[in-house]
């Protein structure tokens, strides 16, 4: 997986993108929770679950279905989140879904039930640039955490980011043109 540093790259993205206008603080912090939300399914572990079962790390949590039900349900809260229920559900959906689909460009552990609950069969993507986390804080102490970290800035960040900052321009460009057509032409007969 990429690290929980990585996941909320998905809802800042999209927050600068779109602006605060469309996406609130509030609703750009649910979608940093719902980023990094499929991964509390490691808790699992503690209870005996194994990596490959149905509710293991990687399964039902971080399939596109749980996505949606979580999203639709999710958006519910869009008065508290400052949004409408739409904005809230494609926010929330997006910063979860690529959850998974960024674990599936990772290249290590088991893959992604892409297709739970209806099969548990686990998929990554034929492309795996992203170097796996492991769990644990302390790993990152290491030189294979450096590594990790310099492999999810060159494969999430940076194409984020670049999304985030193209959307940024494209806005503004937009909210430049409507103030140009609205000032007067100056030396206009």
């Amino acid at each position: 997986m990429p690290s929980l540093f990585s996941h909320p790259a998905v809802p800042f993205a999209i927050i600068s993108a779109v602006g605060t206008r469309s996406v609130s603080i509030r609703l750009f912090l649910a979608g940093v929770i719902f980023a990094i939300l499929p991964d509390a399914d490691v808790i699992g572990f503690r209870f005996g679950i194994p990596y490959d079962h149905l509710l293991g790390h990687r399964g039902f949590f971080h399939s596109p279905i749980f996505a949606g039900i979580a999203s639709l349900i999710s958006a519910l809260a869009y008065r508290p989140l400052r949004s409408t229920y739409w904005t809230a559900f494609a926010v929330l959906f997006l910063s979860m879904i690529m959850h998974g689909i960024l674990d599936a460009a990772t290249n290590g552990g088991l893959g992604i039930a892409f297709l739970s609950p209806f099969s548990n069969q686990r998929y990554f993507f034929p492309w795996q640039p992203i170097a796996v986390s492991p769990f644990g804080l302390k790993s990152f102490l290491s030189s294979r955490g450096f590594m990790i970290i310099q492999s999810e800035l060159k494969w999430v960040w940076v194409p984020f980011l670049t999304f985030g900052f193209i959307g940024f321009l494209i806005r503004h460009t937009k909210l430049s043109n409507k103030s140009l057509k609205r000032t007067p032409q100056s030396g206009a007969a």
